[in-house]
């Protein structure tokens, strides 16, 4: 499929998964980050017409990831009547939480509490407008390395690109025009304070995981596996305790 028809398909599914639902709702809701998922993401959502709301939702923040989240919502909204923007700090609330969970510490859980903030934010504002959380992961960091925050990024109502590569994802934001410094910044999950990018934290970049996820004679490939293990029990269905019919 070509990367056009691709963004069309993405964008008829989206909008009618939402037409199909029973309570039909109004808007659909997602975060914009400043990285490129998110903001082809919100892209697909404008284009199918139906209300949608972008929230940027800082934390502790990198100035240069806000600057680019705030860009981009300005070309959303130059671009699409139906959008909706907010920009909601949450600075304060986290730093109550580590206050609270100061006997807990740790900083890879905090981290993770900073996408679970967000998730929690996401779903306010999408209750409080009839709405659903669209989820912005792709191919490779969901189901390939599984590169998410378990209920945080990791919890939505749909996830309209999560069957496309990283690549696949740079193609439909340039055939889109989505901002070039969105699309050539390093990939980053934005929960860290010293701002660490994705390639950092991995230790591959993702081309080199899409070629080890392709052919298990890469030379990426051990190193794919050792990533991937760990977060396996993100990428299955929770277990769960099945009773036996008595003979």
């Amino acid at each position: 499929m070509n990367t056009e028809k691709r963004i069309k398909f993405i964008t008829s599914w989206i909008k009618d998964y939402a037409e199909k639902l029973s309570f039909k709702p109004p808007s659909l809701v997602i975060g914009v980050s400043g990285g490129v998922d998110s903001a082809l993401t919100s892209t697909l959502c404008a284009q199918t017409g139906i209300k949608t709301i972008v929230l940027s939702m800082p934390i502790r923040q990198n100035q240069n990831q806000h600057s680019l989240s705030i860009k981009h919502i300005k070309w959303l909204k130059e671009k699409f009547s139906n959008v909706e923007a907010h920009t909601i700090g949450l600075d304060s609330v986290f730093e109550k939480f580590q206050e609270t969970m100061v006997d807990f510490n740790s900083d890879l859980a905090f981290a993770n509490s900073r996408s679970r903030l967000r998730m929690i934010t996401l779903y306010q504002v999408a209750q409080s407008n009839k709405g659903i959380v669209v989820g912005t992961g792709n191919k490779v960091e969901d189901f390939g390395i599984g590169f998410y925050t378990k209920y945080g990024d990791g919890g939505v109502d749909i996830s309209p690109i999560a069957d496309c590569t990283k690549t696949q994802v740079w193609e439909m934001a340039k055939k889109l025009s989505i901002i070039s410094e969105i699309i050539e910044a390093k990939p980053t999950d934005g929960l860290w304070d010293d701002s660490r990018n994705d390639e950092d934290q991995i230790g591959l970049s993702y081309e080199q995981i899409e070629e080890a996820m392709n052919n298990s004679k890469s030379k990426y490939y051990k190193k794919y596996l050792e990533t991937r293990k760990p977060n396996l029990h993100k990428m299955v269905p929770i277990p769960i305790c099945v009773f036996k019919e008595d003979n």
